[in-house]
């Protein structure tokens, strides 16, 4: 493996919050660069092909770009076309497609990052810091039961067209979830919703709540609460359903299609590798509330990187002021010289 020029930060994600960490630290003076497993704002290209933001523009804005939409809450499509002209129009050093395999601290003598590319190149670059900026939606809560690896199953909505007269069933009663379900039911899908609990989440969103609960009580959409997934197979799924006070029964819905849209967390892989200890619970970060520094002197984590099974507790607009704080302190750590200062 070649060693690449020492650099002052390396930041892992190009998501909203990296590419925020990225235009802060070219403003410091920072030689800095960015790295992510697949191409920019990763994340947003997962969600659903006709997604609207719960929240409005100008909380999505990185680096004072202002982004322009149609209405007051974006699309998906104008989120990426956003992220794509701020990292051009920022002139950013972002890397896609190159995955971060291990951050190892060098005591006080900085990190060694390793990476691989798409092609399965390795390679290593050193830095004075590192950002870890990497979000979660890449890693999905899995079931663990048999089936889930089946090609009919995904972890991630894309969109209903393709299920118009079809068995969808969706696993989970967030919000996601429940945009889902009724997107496949306006597509003309015959869509059952399982949940293990009693009841759609309190944080399902106040707008969607009626339309759903509606749907369920005319029969539109079948709901069942208090079960558990206990297989996958290729046309149905298996739920044991124990409401309150009854016995358990075994149910098999006709499945053509199986979202499992259970959440997802932020893995501490790279936390451990690097020294870093976490919750063995929510395998959350040991991290300082005011500079989103790790104990690891010099490694930070912002956004949801840190927060393991905690992901409703970061958003894009609390994350980039996580962006702002890591990198003054670093940037004061450094000096804030520019990069013809540095050798």
């Amino acid at each position: 493996m070649r060693e690449r020029p020492r650099l002052d930060v390396i930041i892992v994600g190009a998501g909203p919050i990296g590419l925020e960490a990225a235009i802060r630290a070219k403003r410091a003076g920072l030689r800095y660069q960015v790295l992510d497993k697949g191409p920019v704002a990763n994340a947003i290209v997962r969600y659903p092909t006709y997604m609207l933001f719960f929240t409005t523009s100008e909380r999505l804005e990185i680096g004072g770009h202002p982004l322009v939409t149609a209405a007051d809450k974006p699309t998906r499509k104008e989120a990426l076309d956003y992220y794509r002209k701020v990292v051009q129009n920022e002139a950013l050093e972002v890397r896609t497609f190159t995955e971060v395999t291990a951050v190892e601290p060098r005591g006080g003598d900085g990190f060694v990052v390793s990476t691989r590319d798409e092609r399965g190149a390795e390679a290593e670059l050193r830095a004075s810091a590192v950002i870890l900026a990497s979000g979660y939606f890449e890693y999905p809560k899995l079931l663990g039961v048999p089936g889930e690896d089946l090609p009919h199953v995904s972890h991630y909505f894309d969109e209903a067209h393709a299920s118009y007269a079809r068995n969808v069933t969706l696993v989970g009663a967030g919000s996601s979830a429940a945009d889902a379900a009724l997107e496949l039911h306006r597509a003309g899908a015959n869509v059952t919703i399982v949940h293990r609990g009693a009841d759609f989440r309190h944080s399902l969103k106040y707008w969607i709540r009626p339309n759903l609960e509606n749907r369920v009580a005319e029969g539109s959409i079948t709901a069942h609460f208090h079960s558990v997934v206990r297989a996958i197979g290729r046309d149905t799924v298996l739920v044991d359903k124990r409401p309150p006070g009854q016995p358990l029964q075994q149910v098999r819905i006709p499945s053509d299609r199986v979202y499992l849209l259970t959440g997802y967390f932020a893995p501490p892989h790279l936390l451990h590798g690097a020294g870093v200890p976490t919750d063995p619970e929510t395998l959350a970060a040991v991290l300082d509330p005011d500079t989103f520094e790790t104990p690891v002197a010099g490694l930070y984590c912002i956004g949801s990187a840190g927060f393991g099974t905690r992901t409703s507790d970061v958003f894009i607009e609390n994350g980039l002021l996580h962006a702002e704080r890591a990198v003054t302190h670093l940037a004061a750590r450094l000096g804030s010289r520019s990069t013809t200062q540095r050798r």
